[in-house]
């Protein structure tokens, strides 16, 4: 079990924190947030009413469309004012970093990988353009885009990810492309490197 799992009480619960806390102006009802957090309604219920009563969620009130009528609904979005709240995103956030060998093990299920390059939310720019680069060769795309999911999933925010084949991947960085650049003109952090790209 994870360290912080033990912490705070099991998967769930971080997985909850971690989506209201780099989602900051979303708000989930217990369906919504099982789905995302991938977790039973019941204890995601539960789990919900346990961080409204630390004071990090709050309730709000807001419309939901469900076919052709919208329908007033009881959500839980973050507490902005939350004493602790700095603090709490950046060791939920750090703890991601702590484990991106385990990632790149992951990703490796999806093909021959030649270069996989971090940005974005695992270094905690959160408005960069990319978080999630995956060059490879034969590259089963069915696979990964589940992979990401699941890490979607487990680090609460959606990923902006590029899967490029090594041949458009090399093009895109003789022509200097622009999606290319962005990645490696600011903060990121090389996993795996076969490609001897200087970065």
């Amino acid at each position: 079990m994870e360290t912080l799992e033990i912490l705070f009480g099991g998967k769930v619960r971080i997985r909850l924190m971690r989506q209201f806390l780099l989602n900051p102006d979303k708000i989930y009802d217990a369906k919504t947030a099982a789905v995302v957090c991938r977790g039973k309604v019941r204890e995601v219920s539960h789990e919900l009413v346990a961080l409204a009563k630390a004071g990090l969620i709050k309730r709000k009130f807001y419309f939901k469309e469900l076919g052709d009528k919208r329908v007033r609904t009881i959500g839980w979005t973050l507490n902005g004012s939350f004493l602790f709240l700095t603090q709490l995103r950046n060791l939920l956030a750090n703890n991601i970093l702590l484990r991106v060998h385990d990632i790149a093990k992951r990703l490796s299920r999806g093909g021959t990988l030649k270069l996989v390059v971090l940005a974005g939310v695992f270094l905690q720019q959160w408005e960069a353009r990319v978080d999630l680069l995956v060059v490879g060769e034969k590259l089963k795309k069915g696979i990964l885009e589940r992979i990401i999911a699941s890490l979607e999933s487990e680090i609460g925010r959606e990923l902006h990810y590029v899967l490029l084949e090594r041949v458009e991947f090399e093009y895109r960085l003789n022509v200097s492309d622009r999606l290319v650049r962005d990645i490696f003109d600011y903060p990121h952090h090389v996993l795996l490197n076969k490609l001897g790209i200087k970065a």
